[in-house]
């Protein structure tokens, strides 16, 4: 069974409520888990005031710093219940920060609200979360304004015909969350899996090709595939959906029509160039969806960001 016990609540400091936090203590209470509350800050203006002595500035980001834990020692007070820490980063790069603080204190789960991207922002200044999702070496929880009432829907995407190891070992550590939150939140499992149509240079160079039957077999192909995934997993056969489209496109429209709580999927993590231009499916969906997004990396996976 699949537990969290160290959850890293990245708190963010330009709201005061903070749907992140809520989550999260819903899941401490659901596995017994510790919380640490995050806050990474940094004011340039306070390294370059020249006017004032370097003890004059450590003073000043003290007293800011200071501040700012007050705060998160406010927010942990109004969940007495649970073991809360508390943590203030001064740093310019939160994602580091947050990674840094993981890889020293074994956190299971980083859970960190989220909110609407500019597309053109994205492309050349990578949002926070994005980096998170590609360089978190644990599970990553980006929470949305959403509930999860009892009896909710959590959407899981796999690619049930993949032939890779890796991937197969990720579907089935995917499947092991879905369907272990779906027991903890009561909540009803749906497996997403989609499948690419017809090339169109095939129709057109081939003319007695039948699409409608290539599409018929790959589409059965898929189905077969998923229910035995599924099946392992004590989940109905009913529960399996497959639909033609890209996995970006396909997961975002189930969890519409689903009025999703929660979208699981499984993150290779890539990086560098590939991840600037080719991106993960996780990351193309996570403006798509009104939902909570899980993130779940594979075992073995070795974040770019190293631990002082």
């Amino acid at each position: 069974m699949m537990e969290y016990k160290n959850i890293l609540v990245m708190v963010d400091p330009s709201k005061q409520e903070q749907p992140s936090l809520a989550r999260a203590a819903f899941l401490a209470r659901s596995y017994g888990a510790k919380i640490s509350l995050f806050l990474c800050i940094y004011d340039l203006s306070y390294e370059m005031t020249s006017m004032l002595s370097q003890d004059e500035r450590e003073a000043m980001r003290s007293g800011v710093v200071e501040q700012q834990r007050q705060w998160l020692l406010e927010l942990a007070a109004q969940y007495d219940d649970l073991t809360i820490e508390t943590t203030v980063s001064w740093f310019n790069r939160p994602f580091e920060a947050a990674i840094k603080h993981v890889q020293q204190h074994q956190i299971d789960l980083l859970v960190k609200s989220t909110h609407k991207h500019d597309k053109l922002k994205s492309v050349i200044f990578t949002p926070t979360d994005w980096h998170l999702l590609r360089k978190s070496p644990c599970d990553v929880l980006l929470v949305k304004e959403h509930d999860w009432p009892e009896d909710g829907q959590i959407v899981t995407a796999i690619n049930a015909v993949s032939e890779d190891e890796d991937h197969i070992y990720l579907n089935q550590k995917v499947m092991q969350h879905a369907t272990d939150l779906g027991k903890v939140i009561n909540g009803n499992v749906k497996v997403v899996n989609s499948f690419p149509g017809t090339p169109v240079n095939i129709a057109i160079e081939i003319p007695e090709f039948n699409t409608q039957e290539y599409n018929s077999s790959v589409y059965k192909h898929h189905l077969q595939a998923t229910e035995q995934l599924a099946q392992q997993y004590d989940l109905a056969t009913s529960c399996c959906i497959i639909k033609e489209g890209l996995a970006e496109d396909v997961i975002p429209e189930v969890a519409k029509e689903l009025d999703a709580e929660l979208v699981i999927i499984g993150t290779i993590g890539r990086t560098g160039l590939s991840a600037a231009f080719i991106g993960n499916t996780a990351e193309h969906i996570i403006d798509q969806i009104d939902c909570d997004l899980l993130a779940i990396k594979p075992d073995g996976f070795v974040s770019p960001v190293q631990s002082d």
